[in-house]
């Protein structure tokens, strides 16, 4: 990718899923026992990317990972999903919760979309704003990096986006799935860590 054809105002930084369920000590994973340090440390590395962003005139987008309530509030949960987490219960990823929100520190966000599935495409209106918008950059960063992460990136490479993943910026439950992870995105994206991205967006 040419990174001197990168402007600020067409760049997007795609938070990926730092939601409160996720990352917050009273969020849902954490009440399941789902902790993990590399995943906790994400909103404090990438929030210098996103003030820098902000203030060159870029964009915030978040995308948020949903449970989506049926009747009486029971939320649909996917089998697969069911099996791996069973603790996930009524009122955990609800759309408009505190759950469902970002994480504190980074917001606000300029652009929020609800996902019900691991890529932020997959029947959103995510491609829809952020044409409207005039984003063609997308830096990415949040959790996990084999799950939600990697679908996103590969679905905005398809769609012609340019993308840069921050490798420190991006956990999984797993250091190794992590790192393999990063090595396959190489084929398809950008990769930098925090700092490199920080300075790329300095000089814009």
């Amino acid at each position: 990718m040419d990174l001197g054809s990168i402007k600020p105002e067409r760049t997007g930084l795609v938070i990926v899923d730092l939601q409160n369920d996720f990352l917050h000590p009273e969020g849902a994973y954490a009440r399941g026992g789902q902790k993990n340090a590399d995943i906790s440390a994400l909103p404090e590395s990438v929030l210098p990317i996103a003030e820098e962003l902000r203030q060159k005139g870029g964009w915030i987008v978040s995308t948020h990972f949903t449970l989506v309530p049926g009747k009486a509030g029971e939320p649909f949960i996917s089998p697969h999903l069911k099996e791996l987490r069973p603790f996930l219960t009524k009122g955990d990823f609800t759309p408009g919760g505190w759950g469902h929100a970002l994480v504190d520190p980074l917001q606000p966000a300029d652009l929020s979309v609800e996902k019900v599935a691991y890529s932020a495409f997959y029947m959103t209106r995510l491609e829809w704003v952020l044409k409207k918008a005039g984003i063609d950059t997308l830096i990415f960063c949040g959790i996990v990096t084999n799950g939600g992460v990697a679908s996103t990136v590969r679905d905005a490479h398809v769609r012609d986006f340019k993308t840069i993943v921050l490798s420190d910026g991006c956990a999984a439950f797993s250091r190794d799935t992590h790192d393999q992870s990063m090595g396959d995105l190489g084929t398809v994206s950008t990769i930098m860590t925090c700092a490199e991205a920080q300075t790329l967006i300095e000089g814009l």
